[in-house]
């Protein structure tokens, strides 16, 4: 299972509230994006970048979304010195998931000359299109803009 994790994390007496996914293939001074996202849509994400060798990107998991992890969240951005873009990405429609609670947070955080996007489903009055092949149409979508050009609401630093 990808979301499985060694017994000796549980005997730590620690929560992680943001998770690096290190990768061997990724030296952290080629990465240019930093993924960030929150839920099983890491599992995704990293799925995709094996697959197509994005190995200018790297994923970080925010575990907690509230208080937002300033401290970790910056600690992770600092091991990749050569980032420019910064993606949020979520499963959920724009106007259900965290996106709009994060951005700034994350917008915070970053250093002068960064850019911040969205990669996600459009806002959805429902939380799933209800359609299994829709549902992978937009997986499919998201996933191509997390890894791709920015598009859309784009904030810089």
């Amino acid at each position: 299972k990808d979301a499985a994790s060694p017994l000796s994390e549980f005997t730590r007496g620690e929560f992680r509230t943001v998770i690096g996914s290190h990768n061997a293939d990724i030296d952290p001074a080629n990465v240019k994006r930093v993924v960030a996202c929150s839920g099983k849509v890491a599992y995704d994400l990293m799925k995709r970048r094996e697959a197509k060798k994005h190995n200018d990107t790297a994923i970080v998991l925010v575990e907690q979304l509230y208080p937002f992890p300033h401290r970790a969240f910056a600690a992770e951005l600092k091991k990749f010195p050569n980032v420019t873009e910064i993606v949020w990405c979520q499963d959920e429609p724009q106007n259900q998931g965290a996106w709009f609670f994060v951005q700034h947070y994350i917008h915070e955080n970053m250093i002068e000359g960064q850019k911040l996007g969205y990669a996600g489903r459009p806002a959805s009055a429902s939380p799933a299109v209800g359609y299994s092949h829709l549902h992978q149409e937009q997986l499919k979508s998201l996933l191509d803009q997390a890894f791709g050009k920015l598009k859309g609401f784009v904030l810089s630093k």
